[in-house]
């Protein structure tokens, strides 16, 4: 007869390693899950908190405005309209308003890359006699509160005949946007090392060839960042527009709005219709950032350096 051995206390614990073995990395891989749902719930949340005003700008543009004052308030769409939008543009400047801007808002946003990135490379690749003061100074500009300049701004316009004009709009939205568009293109271009340039140098290229065609396709989602900047600086500005531009036909989008809000309240004021207004200001904002976005990407990998 074969005898049979009990199990001793030590098999019986080395019998049950394995299992504390793969019960380890399963409790920790819960965590994981655990704490990721828990950091998307929370975005999520953030991001409904944020996007909960466009929504509901949206929504007030397509809600007939007896039914926007109903209590309680509707939050999803019922009987949407398009009757505010027709009330917001029909027999107002919106067109003439839509022009100014557009022509305002393209040309700060040109002239600001251009002096903005110029003088960014002048920072960040060339030692010159007074570098130290012009750093400074761009740093000093910030500081000063765009209120304190306005009678001065308004005097020079008036002076150079160039009130209620494109070019006079533009020059101040330049300078107000340059200071801060050169600090953050100063950082893309000190990003890229100088020695793509001078290894393609080396390989035969001229410098300006090694620039564009080394160097400017890595400053690209730079320049684009920076256009975006001024693009919003530019088409949302509203304080300097108002002193500028003073004339009823040559407004930008943001003095049209008030304007609006100005006439409704003679008679009440119909949001329904100043959130159209408000959405068809949006629009050209998401449309540009439709137009950029691949660009802020494809320019991170244009670029390559030769091994």
């Amino acid at each position: 007869m074969s005898a049979t051995t009990a199990p001793t206390p030590a098999t019986r614990a080395g019998a049950s390693r394995p299992v504390a073995a793969r019960s380890g990395p399963s409790a920790a891989r819960v965590r994981r899950v655990t704490g990721k749902v828990i950091a998307s719930a929370v975005a999520l949340l953030i991001a409904a908190v944020w996007a909960f005003p466009v929504y509901w700008m949206v929504l007030s543009a397509f809600t007939p405005n007896a039914r926007l004052r109903s209590m309680p308030p509707s939050f999803w769409p019922a009987s949407p309209t398009t009757t505010n939008f027709e009330g917001a543009v029909t027999g107002t400047n919106f067109a003439s308003a839509l022009r100014m801007s557009l022509a305002v808002t393209g040309l700060t946003v040109v002239a600001v890359l251009l002096f903005a990135f110029l003088a960014a490379l002048a920072i960040s690749r060339f030692r010159f006699r007074g570098r130290t003061s012009f750093v400074i100074t761009v740093l000093v500009v910030q500081m000063l509160p765009a209120e304190g300049l306005f009678i001065a701004q308004y005097k020079m316009l008036a002076t150079a005949g160039m009130l209620n004009t494109v070019v006079g709009v533009s020059l101040f939205y330049v300078a107000a946007i340059v200071p801060f568009t050169i600090w953050m293109l100063r950082g893309f271009v000190a990003g890229v090392p100088a020695d793509l340039e001078e290894a393609a140098m080396i390989d035969g290229l001229s410098r300006s060839q090694a620039f564009f065609r080394i160097t400017l396709p890595l400053l690209a989602p730079g320049l684009v960042a920076a256009g975006v900047y001024a693009f919003l600086q530019a088409w949302n500005e509203f304080t300097v527009a108002l002193v500028a531009l003073p004339a009823e036909s040559a407004q930008t989008l943001p003095l049209w709005l008030r304007g609006f809000l100005a006439a409704s309240a003679n008679r009440g004021v119909d949001w329904g219709q100043v959130m159209a207004a408000s959405t068809l200001i949006a629009i050209p904002v998401i449309i540009f950032f439709v137009l950029v976005q691949n660009r802020m990407t494809s320019g991170l990998v244009s670029g390559a350096v030769k091994g």
